[in-house]
């Protein structure tokens, strides 16, 4: 039984499951997608909730300014570039033999500065917010102060007496642990047994405690909290639950809305927006997307895309169960080279927030990633890590699919990270790309 419920019941309810089980790469369409006005009846938070994260990011700014000195050029604001990337486009044509109106961007989360991922806006800012909560409460700063002042050592003696703990497969816990450490926090990071070992090696470098648990992700993420309750002065990041860390992503949508204004580019009704979101947990890709969707409302349309063996998000909102389910409930092993997303168990609060918003989710398989971490890197010279690639087919996985206006459309692929990735393990990477084409 599952859930309640025999295989042959859920397969019998949602057919689909099958093709999820022989882990087949598949798209699902969402069809209890709702116009953004209806579905905005429910939200729990809004544009000014948004604004308030981005205040708090320009708040800090002379502190990051001052310990990352990679982010100098742009004022201590840690912001990555939208590239147009028309020779993969033409991989990309080429290799599904069909021909992309509009044009195809790239959003570079992966130079994001200090953290090299999309978790260096969600992770960053919740540890920012909790400094700040902090530092107020001690009578160090007040929000008019130039917060330059938190790299003194007072903040750090004062911070050292609170710790933060988090679990994640990488990426998150990267994050949280080079922020946290850097202001004076004591860090421990409960990190899956597929985590990529270089993650785990740069975090005690930083000074952070890394746990490692043999299982996958829901038990790091599970141990992580248990041990932040025992401690008072222990402040746990729930990749799972988080408002804080949502918001934090979604001040992503306003940034892009400026450099798609730099590009001349207007989103409306003749032009609408797509966007292509690798989905783990499903914090990063739903503050993303809801943050878009609340500038653009129903002139954009999101995507999550999930690895064929951790399609945990995809379950979770096709049936409606999130995380009552998990992928391994239908023998999926969940196991995948892109360990960012090896999640085999949604967030129930994402999944339910973003079931009005979200067009659709399809799968990817690890080949597939690793033959497009190749293309792109020969076609753009640009190296990300496997799962970053996830939102890459996006365009051409709907031209299957109707009622999806994308004549005129503007595609934006997410790339989640991959700058911080060593030679030696990049070009492992690229080399199996290289043999999955060959093959």
């Amino acid at each position: 039984m599952i859930a309640g419920k025999t295989l042959k019941d859920w397969l019998e309810a949602y057919p689909l499951l099958e093709s999820l089980m022989e882990t087949k790469e598949i798209f699902w369409k969402n069809e209890q997608k709702l116009s953004f006005a209806q579905g905005n009846k429910t939200l729990p938070l809004s544009l000014n909730d948004i604004n308030e994260a981005k205040e708090r990011f320009q708040r800090f700014a002379p502190y990051v300014k001052e310990m990352f000195p990679e982010t100098v050029q742009t004022e201590g604001i840690i912001e990555s570039p939208l590239r147009y990337i028309p020779t993969m486009k033409g991989q990309l044509e080429a290799c599904y033999r069909k021909n992309l109106t509009g044009e195809l961007l790239l959003k570079c989360d992966h130079e994001l500065a200090a953290a090299g991922s999309i978790k260096a806006r969600g992770g960053f800012h919740e540890v920012l917010k909790h400094a700040e909560f902090l530092a107020i409460k001690h009578g160090l700063v007040t929000k008019t102060d130039n917060y330059r002042v938190f790299a003194d050592s007072e903040f750090k003696d004062v911070f050292n007496n609170y710790s933060i703990v988090v679990g994640s497969t990488g990426n998150l816990g990267l994050s949280i642990g080079i922020i946290g450490t850097a202001l004076g926090f004591r860090v421990t990071v409960h990190m899956s047994s597929d985590a990529r070992q270089w993650k785990k090696d740069l975090l005690r470098e930083k000074g952070a405690v890394v746990i490692e648990h043999t299982k996958d992700y829901g038990l790091a993420v599970s141990e992580g909290r248990k041990e932040a309750e025992k401690d008072p002065s222990s402040y746990f990041i729930d990749d799972e639950h988080s408002l804080d860390l949502f918001l934090g992503y979604a001040v992503a949508a306003k940034r892009l809305k400026d450099q798609l204004d730099e590009n001349g580019i207007v989103i409306n009704e003749k032009r609408p927006l797509f966007v292509y979101l690798p989905c783990g947990v499903g914090g990063g890709p739903g503050g993303v997307a809801l943050g878009l969707k609340l500038l653009f409302q129903d002139n954009v349309y999101c995507f999550f895309a999930e690895p064929t063996h951790s399609p945990s998000m995809l379950i979770g909102m096709m049936t409606g169960e999130h995380d009552r389910l998990s992928v391994q409930d239908f023998g999926i092993d969940n196991k995948t080279a892109a360990d960012g997303l090896a999640v085999g168990r949604p967030s129930a609060f994402v999944g339910r927030l973003m079931t009005p918003f979200i067009d659709g989710i399809y799968t990817v398989s690890d080949s597939g990633l690793f033959k497009l971490l190749t293309c792109l890197a020969d076609s753009e010279n640009i190296y990300l890590e496997p799962s970053a690639l996830a939102g890459m087919p996006g365009p051409f996985r709907l031209f299957h699919q109707k009622g999806f206006p994308m004549k005129n459309a503007v595609h934006v692929v997410w790339a989640t990270g991959g700058s911080m990735v060593p030679k030696k393990e990049m070009q492992e990477y690229y080399q199996r790309g290289k043999s999955h084409i060959e093959e």
